[in-house]
């Protein structure tokens, strides 16, 4: 009830105003006043709600009641710096009276009133000085800046003073094209790692991205706190030189934009480096990056890409009878034919189905069962799941750059929800990789069920084919001995139920492996493994305390747990921190063990989790989440130790814009195309009638690769062009423009 008074009080201020504006009579208003307190709605509560409301709303009222406005930008884009007109459309004869909002329909964020008989208009609180409100009740606004960016609401009266009309609008703000590649002053410089993960005596160079302009030095330094005996090298920019620093090992190279390249990378260079910027006016920033050199320390768990093309079987394991989806992910998109094959070689005999893009069209192929569907997006769709399609398929793409791609993906049977009524005659081979994700110096044992029961002999090989160079072993029932082959080594060992044991796996064992099993009547079957090796040291197998962010890119608003690794047994206690820092006012959480004595800091949110294992969980995290965090130990001797993890926060992306000052050209001309987002520290890419851009001499990319420039234009330069915007998590494409190149 008080919700509804306050929100009818500013209704009736609101009529009020109009009053002064004498576009009713003081009868009218008495008579009509609780009619428009009765059709309020607030939008107090949720903004979103509130549209979603004025959208049902705008669906719902009866046409001889009400006709539907409409809003559009004039012009469009909107940049930084321009005046926009938010132009009314459909605007209905019976409206004499608007009225503007900012974000809510609330008094504190009313821009004006305009009363047409009166034709006058009354300003609100939300009024910046740059606002003007027309007749026909468009709304302009004069040198617009980021901070316009928003939820614009227009309300329309009828002559009764009743709400007849609703409709909202985003407005989005674009930098000037000339600023592409330039961040906000506010944005905060990064580092990009290239390539995101070092390779022992490579190198690796620490990136700088949105560097300050008036800066007076930029510095490096080596761990996560700014210590003058970790300093590796300083670069002043007035003189243009860089002065190196106690911990400077001599293969470090710092550029004038702030890059740090380390050269001939090794094992001790893994770990976090600190850059410290200093502008003139004395304006401190320092930001920090984690280097992995070879990939020691990262999550024993599939890279994180955005791009990478792969399968995946949904559901894992199918149960008999079911369906089995092999969905596609990342399929490029300058696809000719997609192609799927079953079994672990591409023969033609082996092929189940086709796809051809440009005729929008599939065949079937000689190992089609009746079964499978294949969709446009390359995924493959297998009905009424049987024994006979469990194995490996193949999916192949023939590109229109004449380059192929090929991605393998395992349909597996969940076993124990099979129809099949004896396991024991009619069940087929299998095999069981146990544990299914496995990373180097882990074991790993290829386990198999259903040999047969009138089994001869069976033969392990470390390749998709049968031959003696590459047989691991082989075993004799008859003789119950094992021979070894070529391929066999000490970390090896076959058990006569014809399962593989690996030892303490190395990047070289990952691969294919074949099992050929010879019955009595020397009937051969074959089935094949593939065993995948992380290219990284399971932290466990380290023993040093290290944090594992899980999962290594999170999703704004979903949860990320840091699991600590090789926490010692014996502990007086270990704290959590929200910096590198170790102070009170960073403190979340800590515990001390030998007293059974926990605390909360003044940094703990409420979202926090601590486990027994010292772990922590942060739910609902969001872009101010995205820092270092710091683990400190103590043990038993009152000694100190500390670890840290770095936390990465990817939000959606906005859809981006491309823009072009004509989309009609000269042949001879030049042309310029922006691709406009609002997002910062994404990668962006450029394609050309639905294919990746294949630049040419006459072609030209920013650094940051947001505008793309073509000079001199070619007739054959015309068509669609399109720009994607992408970070670790998401990617978002622009609406196509069609560029016509004409002759002179």
């Amino acid at each position: 009830m008080k919700r509804k008074s306050v929100q009818g009080s500013e209704r009736q201020q609101r009529l009020w105003a109009l009053q002064k504006l004498k576009l009713f009579s003081s009868e009218d208003i008495t008579v009509r006043s609780l009619m428009v307190v009765s059709s309020m709605v607030s939008f107090k509560e949720n903004f979103w709600q509130g549209l979603l409301l004025m959208a049902s709303l705008l669906s719902c009222w009866h046409p001889t009641t009400t006709t539907q406005m409409g809003i559009t930008f004039v012009p469009f884009p909107v940049f930084e710096g321009t005046n926009v007109i938010l132009q009314v459309i459909n605007l209905p004869d019976t409206h004499t009276s608007f009225a503007w909002f900012k974000e809510i329909t609330e008094k504190s964020h009313e821009i004006a009133l305009y009363a047409v008989n009166a034709k006058g208009n009354m300003t609100g609180r939300a009024y910046s000085g740059r606002e003007t409100i027309y007749s026909d009740g468009s709304l302009q606004i004069r040198n617009v800046t980021q901070k316009d960016t928003g939820h614009y609401i227009l309300e329309g009266y009828n002559r009764q003073a009743k709400l007849v009309s609703v409709a909202p609008i985003y407005l989005l703000v674009y930098s000037s094209p000339s600023m592409c590649g330039r961040p906000p002053t506010s944005v905060q410089p990064s580092i990009e790692l290239v390539p995101p993960y070092g390779a022992k005596g490579g190198n690796v160079l620490l990136r700088v991205h949105n560097l300050p302009e008036k800066l007076r030095t930029v510095s490096w330094y080596k761990g996560v706190a700014v210590f003058k005996n970790e300093e590796i090298s300083q670069y002043i920019i007035a003189k243009k030189e860089s002065v190196e620093g106690p911990a400077h090992s001599g293969r470090e190279t710092v550029y004038n934009d702030g890059s740090l390249l380390i050269h001939n990378v090794t094992r001790k260079d893994t770990g976090f480096y600190t850059l410290r910027t200093l502008s003139t006016d004395l304006k401190e920033e320092v930001v920090h990056v984690q280097l992995l050199v070879d990939a020691s320390y990262l999550t024993c768990g599939p890279l994180p890409t955005a791009t990478q093309l792969r399968v995946e079987s949904v559901p894992p394991r199918v149960s008999e009878g079911g369906s089995a989806l092999l969905l596609v992910h990342n399929l490029p998109r300058n696809v000719r034919v997609i192609f799927w094959y079953k079994g672990v070689v591409v023969f033609q005999r082996q092929e189940v189905a086709y796809y051809t893009i440009g005729s929008n069209s599939s065949r079937k192929g000689p190992a089609h069962s009746g079964r499978e569907t294949l969709y446009s997006n390359g995924s493959l769709l297998i009905h009424n799941v049987t024994w006979n399609h469990i194995g490996f398929y193949i999916l192949r793409l023939h590109r229109t750059n004449m380059r192929e791609q090929v991605a393998y993906v395992q349909l597996q049977m969940d076993a124990s929800l099979s129809t099949c009524c004896n396991h024991l005659t009619s069940a087929p081979l299998i095999i069981d990789q146990v544990p299914q994700n496995v990373a180097k110096g882990e074991n790993v044992v290829l386990h198999v069920y259903n040999l047969p029961q009138d089994l001869r002999a069976f033969s392990w090989y470390k390749y998709i084919h049968g031959n003696q160079r590459q047989k691991i072993a082989e075993y004799s029932r008859d003789m119950n001995s094992i021979i070894r082959g070529p391929k066999h080594s000490r970390r090896m060992t076959v058990y006569t139920n014809g399962s593989l044991f690996l030892h303490s796996i190395r990047e070289k064992d990952a691969g294919f492996y074949t099992l050929e099993t010879l019955n009595r009547e020397f009937k051969i079957a074959t089935i094949h493994a593939r065993l995948d090796i992380n290219a990284c040291i399971h932290p466990s197998t380290t023993g040093q305390l290290i944090i594992e962010p899980v999962p290594p890119n999170i999703v704004d608003g979903s949860n990320a747990l840091l699991v600590v690794h090789n926490m010692p047994e014996k502990l007086q206690a270990f704290y959590w921190y929200k910096w590198v820092g170790i102070l009170y006012k960073s403190l979340i959480y800590g515990t001390e063990i030998t007293t059974n004595r926990r605390m909360l800091g003044p940094a703990y949110s409420g979202r926090e989790t601590v486990y027994p294992n010292g772990s922590l969980l942060l739910e609902n995290v969001t872009q101010e989440d995205t820092r270092l965090y710091t683990l400190r130990i103590l043990n038993m001797q009152l000694e100190s130790q500390e670890t840290h993890a770095q936390l990465h926060i990817y939000k959606p992306l906005i859809q981006p814009f491309l823009w072009v000052p004509n989309s009609i050209v000269r042949v001879q001309s030049s042309v310029v195309l922006t691709c406009l987002s609002d997002d910062t520290e994404v990668s962006t890419e450029w394609f050309f009638n639905d294919q990746e851009l294949q630049l040419t001499e006459r072609m030209t990319l920013s650094p940051a690769r947001c505008w793309l420039k073509i000079d001199p234009v070619r007739l054959e330069d015309s068509g669609k062009y399109m720009c994607e915007i992408s970070n670790p998590i998401f990617s978002s494409s622009s609406p196509p423009i069609f560029l016509a190149v004409i002759k002179a």
